[in-house]
Protein backbone atom coordinates (compact mmCIF):
# COMPACT_ATOMS: atom_id res chain seq x y z
CA UNK A 1 0.00 0.00 0.00
CA UNK A 2 3.04 2.29 0.38
CA UNK A 3 2.78 4.01 -2.99
CA UNK A 4 -0.95 4.66 -2.69
CA UNK A 5 -0.70 6.24 0.76
CA UNK A 6 2.18 8.44 -0.39
CA UNK A 7 0.25 9.63 -3.42
CA UNK A 8 -2.39 11.00 -1.04
CA UNK A 9 -0.08 12.59 1.50
CA UNK A 10 2.90 13.90 -0.48
CA UNK A 11 2.20 17.34 -1.89
CA UNK A 12 5.15 17.41 -4.30
CA UNK A 13 5.46 15.08 -7.26
CA UNK A 14 7.75 15.03 -10.27
CA UNK A 15 6.65 13.76 -13.68
CA UNK A 16 9.63 12.39 -15.63
CA UNK A 17 8.68 12.19 -19.30
CA UNK A 18 10.12 9.72 -21.81
CA UNK A 19 10.33 12.29 -24.61
CA UNK A 20 10.98 9.94 -27.54
CA UNK A 21 8.10 7.66 -26.53
CA UNK A 22 5.68 10.61 -26.70
CA UNK A 23 7.18 12.08 -29.88
CA UNK A 24 7.10 8.83 -31.87
CA UNK A 25 3.61 8.02 -30.59
CA UNK A 26 2.49 11.54 -31.55
CA UNK A 27 4.06 11.22 -35.00
CA UNK A 28 2.46 7.87 -35.86
CA UNK A 29 -0.92 8.79 -34.36
CA UNK A 30 -1.16 11.89 -36.56
CA UNK A 31 0.35 10.51 -39.78
CA UNK A 32 -1.43 7.15 -40.02
CA UNK A 33 -3.59 8.34 -42.91
CA UNK A 34 -0.53 9.57 -44.83
CA UNK A 35 -1.19 13.26 -44.10
CA UNK A 36 1.63 15.20 -42.42
CA UNK A 37 0.69 18.43 -40.65
CA UNK A 38 3.00 21.28 -41.72
CA UNK A 39 3.31 25.00 -41.05
CA UNK A 40 2.76 27.47 -43.90
CA UNK A 41 6.55 27.45 -44.46
CA UNK A 42 6.44 23.66 -45.01
CA UNK A 43 7.94 22.60 -41.65
CA UNK A 44 6.50 19.22 -40.54
CA UNK A 45 5.09 19.56 -37.02
CA UNK A 46 2.72 16.60 -36.57
CA UNK A 47 4.96 14.70 -34.12
CA UNK A 48 5.43 17.80 -31.96
CA UNK A 49 1.68 18.48 -32.06
CA UNK A 50 0.91 14.92 -30.94
CA UNK A 51 3.67 15.06 -28.30
CA UNK A 52 2.12 18.19 -26.78
CA UNK A 53 -1.38 16.70 -26.68
CA UNK A 54 -0.05 13.68 -24.75
CA UNK A 55 2.15 15.79 -22.47
CA UNK A 56 -0.56 18.32 -21.56
CA UNK A 57 -3.12 15.57 -21.02
CA UNK A 58 -0.78 13.77 -18.60
CA UNK A 59 0.04 17.00 -16.73
CA UNK A 60 -3.71 17.74 -16.46
CA UNK A 61 -4.44 14.18 -15.29
CA UNK A 62 -1.63 13.66 -12.76
CA UNK A 63 -1.08 17.30 -11.70
CA UNK A 64 2.66 17.14 -10.96
CA UNK A 65 4.41 20.03 -9.21
CA UNK A 66 7.58 19.36 -11.25
CA UNK A 67 8.14 18.17 -14.83
CA UNK A 68 11.32 17.07 -16.62
CA UNK A 69 11.80 15.51 -20.05
CA UNK A 70 14.49 12.94 -20.94
CA UNK A 71 15.80 12.22 -24.45
CA UNK A 72 18.00 9.75 -26.29
CA UNK A 73 21.11 11.46 -27.65
CA UNK A 74 21.88 9.40 -30.76
CA UNK A 75 21.90 5.68 -31.45
CA UNK A 76 25.40 4.87 -30.15
CA UNK A 77 25.41 3.97 -26.45
CA UNK A 78 27.33 1.69 -24.10
CA UNK A 79 24.77 -1.00 -25.01
CA UNK A 80 25.65 -0.91 -28.74
CA UNK A 81 29.31 -1.26 -27.73
CA UNK A 82 28.50 -4.42 -25.76
CA UNK A 83 26.23 -5.91 -28.44
CA UNK A 84 26.46 -4.75 -32.07
CA UNK A 85 22.95 -5.90 -32.92
CA UNK A 86 21.32 -3.87 -30.12
CA UNK A 87 18.42 -1.96 -31.75
CA UNK A 88 20.03 -2.67 -35.14
CA UNK A 89 16.64 -3.88 -36.41
CA UNK A 90 15.31 -0.33 -36.37
CA UNK A 91 15.25 1.51 -39.67
CA UNK A 92 16.01 5.23 -39.94
CA UNK A 93 13.44 7.64 -38.49
CA UNK A 94 10.79 8.85 -40.98
CA UNK A 95 12.15 11.78 -42.99
CA UNK A 96 9.43 14.17 -41.78
CA UNK A 97 10.20 13.36 -38.16
CA UNK A 98 13.93 14.20 -38.29
CA UNK A 99 13.55 18.03 -38.18
CA UNK A 100 11.09 17.61 -35.31
CA UNK A 101 13.74 16.17 -32.95
CA UNK A 102 15.23 19.63 -32.30
CA UNK A 103 11.90 21.40 -32.62
CA UNK A 104 10.24 19.33 -29.88
CA UNK A 105 12.99 20.31 -27.44
CA UNK A 106 12.47 23.98 -28.26
CA UNK A 107 8.76 23.56 -27.55
CA UNK A 108 9.45 21.71 -24.28
CA UNK A 109 11.84 24.51 -23.25
CA UNK A 110 9.11 27.11 -23.99
CA UNK A 111 7.16 25.48 -21.12
CA UNK A 112 10.24 25.89 -18.86
CA UNK A 113 10.57 22.09 -18.77
CA UNK A 114 14.25 21.02 -18.67
CA UNK A 115 15.42 18.74 -21.50
CA UNK A 116 17.87 16.13 -20.21
CA UNK A 117 20.02 13.61 -22.08
CA UNK A 118 23.55 12.22 -21.96
CA UNK A 119 25.60 11.02 -24.94
CA UNK A 120 26.40 7.32 -24.60
CA UNK A 121 23.33 6.60 -22.46
CA UNK A 122 19.66 6.10 -23.30
CA UNK A 123 16.82 8.24 -22.01
CA UNK A 124 15.85 5.21 -19.85
CA UNK A 125 19.13 5.52 -17.93
CA UNK A 126 18.59 9.25 -17.35
CA UNK A 127 15.03 8.53 -16.18
CA UNK A 128 16.21 5.76 -13.84
CA UNK A 129 18.99 7.91 -12.39
CA UNK A 130 16.74 10.91 -11.80
CA UNK A 131 14.00 8.71 -10.32
CA UNK A 132 16.51 7.28 -7.86
CA UNK A 133 17.69 10.81 -6.98
CA UNK A 134 14.22 12.29 -6.42
CA UNK A 135 12.27 9.36 -4.95
CA UNK A 136 13.60 9.49 -1.35
CA UNK A 137 11.97 12.90 -0.86
CA UNK A 138 9.42 13.34 -3.66
CA UNK A 139 6.83 11.17 -5.34
CA UNK A 140 8.06 10.21 -8.84
CA UNK A 141 5.84 9.36 -11.79
CA UNK A 142 7.43 8.17 -15.03
CA UNK A 143 5.40 8.72 -18.22
CA UNK A 144 6.25 6.27 -21.01
CA UNK A 145 4.94 3.58 -23.33
CA UNK A 146 7.88 1.31 -22.58
CA UNK A 147 7.27 -1.71 -20.32
CA UNK A 148 11.06 -1.99 -19.65
CA UNK A 149 10.53 0.92 -17.25
CA UNK A 150 8.50 -1.29 -14.90
CA UNK A 151 11.83 -2.25 -13.29
CA UNK A 152 11.88 1.31 -11.88
CA UNK A 153 8.65 0.97 -9.87
CA UNK A 154 9.31 1.52 -6.17
CA UNK A 155 7.77 2.59 -2.86
CA UNK A 156 7.64 6.18 -4.08
CA UNK A 157 7.96 5.68 -7.86
CA UNK A 158 5.06 4.90 -10.18
CA UNK A 159 5.37 4.06 -13.87
CA UNK A 160 2.54 5.39 -16.02
CA UNK A 161 2.19 3.36 -19.21
CA UNK A 162 0.35 5.16 -22.02
CA UNK A 163 -2.15 2.83 -23.60
CA UNK A 164 -3.99 3.21 -26.91
CA UNK A 165 -6.08 6.36 -27.16
CA UNK A 166 -6.11 9.70 -25.37
CA UNK A 167 -6.21 9.78 -21.54
CA UNK A 168 -5.77 6.01 -21.28
CA UNK A 169 -3.13 5.13 -18.69
CA UNK A 170 -2.11 2.14 -16.64
CA UNK A 171 -0.42 3.29 -13.42
CA UNK A 172 1.97 0.70 -12.01
CA UNK A 173 2.73 0.68 -8.29
CA UNK A 174 4.42 -2.21 -6.45
CA UNK A 175 0.93 -3.62 -5.81
CA UNK A 176 -0.46 -3.30 -9.35
CA UNK A 177 2.76 -4.69 -10.84
CA UNK A 178 2.50 -7.77 -8.61
CA UNK A 179 -1.23 -8.12 -9.37
CA UNK A 180 -0.77 -7.94 -13.12
CA UNK A 181 2.61 -9.59 -13.72
CA UNK A 182 3.19 -11.61 -10.51
CA UNK A 183 6.70 -10.09 -10.49
CA UNK A 184 8.72 -7.56 -8.52
CA UNK A 185 10.50 -4.67 -10.33
CA UNK A 186 13.87 -6.49 -10.05
CA UNK A 187 12.34 -9.60 -11.63
CA UNK A 188 11.31 -7.55 -14.69
CA UNK A 189 15.03 -7.32 -15.51
CA UNK A 190 15.47 -11.10 -15.16
CA UNK A 191 12.35 -11.63 -17.28
CA UNK A 192 13.96 -9.61 -20.10
CA UNK A 193 17.21 -11.56 -19.65
CA UNK A 194 15.31 -14.80 -20.21
CA UNK A 195 12.90 -13.72 -22.97
CA UNK A 196 14.98 -11.04 -24.72
CA UNK A 197 13.33 -8.06 -26.36
CA UNK A 198 12.33 -8.02 -30.01
CA UNK A 199 11.95 -4.21 -30.03
CA UNK A 200 15.54 -3.75 -28.78
CA UNK A 201 16.81 -6.73 -30.79
CA UNK A 202 18.49 -8.90 -28.17
CA UNK A 203 17.48 -12.55 -28.00
CA UNK A 204 17.56 -13.73 -24.37
CA UNK A 205 17.26 -17.54 -24.30
CA UNK A 206 15.88 -18.87 -27.59
CA UNK A 207 12.65 -20.78 -27.06
CA UNK A 208 11.79 -19.31 -23.65
CA UNK A 209 8.72 -17.10 -23.67
CA UNK A 210 7.17 -14.86 -21.04
CA UNK A 211 4.97 -17.58 -19.54
CA UNK A 212 7.85 -20.01 -18.90
CA UNK A 213 10.15 -17.21 -17.73
CA UNK A 214 7.54 -15.89 -15.25
CA UNK A 215 6.95 -19.40 -13.89
CA UNK A 216 10.70 -19.90 -13.37
CA UNK A 217 11.06 -16.53 -11.62
CA UNK A 218 8.10 -17.16 -9.32
CA UNK A 219 9.68 -20.48 -8.33
CA UNK A 220 13.38 -19.52 -8.14
CA UNK A 221 13.26 -15.71 -7.58
CA UNK A 222 15.98 -14.67 -10.03
CA UNK A 223 18.39 -15.85 -12.73
CA UNK A 224 20.98 -16.86 -10.13
CA UNK A 225 18.34 -19.03 -8.42
CA UNK A 226 17.32 -20.60 -11.72
CA UNK A 227 20.95 -21.43 -12.59
CA UNK A 228 21.52 -22.98 -9.16
CA UNK A 229 18.55 -25.27 -9.76
CA UNK A 230 19.18 -26.26 -13.39
CA UNK A 231 19.11 -29.94 -12.47
CA UNK A 232 15.53 -29.60 -11.22
CA UNK A 233 14.22 -28.00 -14.43
CA UNK A 234 12.39 -29.87 -17.20
CA UNK A 235 14.97 -31.29 -19.61
CA UNK A 236 13.93 -29.09 -22.57
CA UNK A 237 14.05 -25.85 -20.55
CA UNK A 238 17.38 -26.78 -18.98
CA UNK A 239 18.91 -27.54 -22.42
CA UNK A 240 17.75 -24.17 -23.80
CA UNK A 241 19.26 -22.26 -20.87
CA UNK A 242 22.53 -24.20 -20.93
CA UNK A 243 22.92 -23.51 -24.64
CA UNK A 244 22.49 -19.76 -24.12
CA UNK A 245 24.15 -18.99 -20.77
CA UNK A 246 26.35 -16.17 -22.13
CA UNK A 247 23.47 -14.58 -24.05
CA UNK A 248 21.28 -14.86 -20.96
CA UNK A 249 23.77 -12.83 -18.90
CA UNK A 250 24.35 -10.34 -21.72
CA UNK A 251 20.60 -9.89 -22.30
CA UNK A 252 20.05 -9.27 -18.61
CA UNK A 253 22.80 -6.65 -18.63
CA UNK A 254 21.34 -4.93 -21.72
CA UNK A 255 17.89 -4.89 -20.06
CA UNK A 256 19.19 -3.26 -16.88
CA UNK A 257 18.41 0.45 -16.70
CA UNK A 258 21.42 2.22 -15.19
CA UNK A 259 20.77 4.28 -12.07
CA UNK A 260 24.13 6.05 -12.14
CA UNK A 261 24.13 7.90 -15.47
CA UNK A 262 26.15 11.15 -15.32
CA UNK A 263 23.03 13.32 -15.22
CA UNK A 264 21.71 15.78 -12.66
CA UNK A 265 18.86 18.25 -12.52
CA UNK A 266 17.97 19.87 -9.21
CA UNK A 267 14.27 19.56 -8.37
CA UNK A 268 13.97 23.34 -8.09
CA UNK A 269 15.04 23.63 -11.74
CA UNK A 270 12.03 21.68 -12.99
CA UNK A 271 9.09 23.24 -11.12
CA UNK A 272 5.99 23.26 -13.33
CA UNK A 273 5.53 26.98 -13.98
CA UNK A 274 4.27 27.69 -17.48
CA UNK A 275 4.70 31.29 -18.68
CA UNK A 276 1.64 31.59 -20.88
CA UNK A 277 3.02 34.37 -23.13
CA UNK A 278 6.19 32.39 -23.88
CA UNK A 279 4.15 29.30 -24.82
CA UNK A 280 1.64 31.27 -26.90
CA UNK A 281 4.47 32.86 -28.86
CA UNK A 282 5.88 29.38 -29.67
CA UNK A 283 2.41 28.06 -30.57
CA UNK A 284 1.86 31.02 -32.91
CA UNK A 285 5.20 30.38 -34.59
CA UNK A 286 4.19 26.74 -35.20
CA UNK A 287 0.57 27.65 -36.08
CA UNK A 288 -0.81 25.43 -33.31
CA UNK A 289 -4.20 27.19 -33.05
CA UNK A 290 -5.91 23.95 -32.02
CA UNK A 291 -3.71 23.61 -28.93
CA UNK A 292 -4.32 27.12 -27.52
CA UNK A 293 -7.37 25.88 -25.55
CA UNK A 294 -5.22 23.27 -23.80
CA UNK A 295 -3.14 25.92 -22.04
CA UNK A 296 -6.12 27.79 -20.59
Amino acid sequence: MGAIILSETTSESVLIVDGMALLFRGYYATSSGGYIMRTSTGMPVNGVYGFLKYLLDAIGTFKPTHVICCWDMGSKTFRTEKFDAYKANRGPAPEELIPQFDLVKEVTASFNIPNVGVIGYEADDCIGTLARTYSPSTKVQILTGDHDMLQLVGENTEVIIMKKGQSNYMVYTLDTLMEEKSLTPAQIIDLKGLTGDTADNYPGVKGIGEKTATKLLIEYQDIAGILENLAALPKGVRAKIEAEIDMLHLSRDLATIRLDAPVACALEECGWSMEREKVISKFEELEFKGLMRLIG
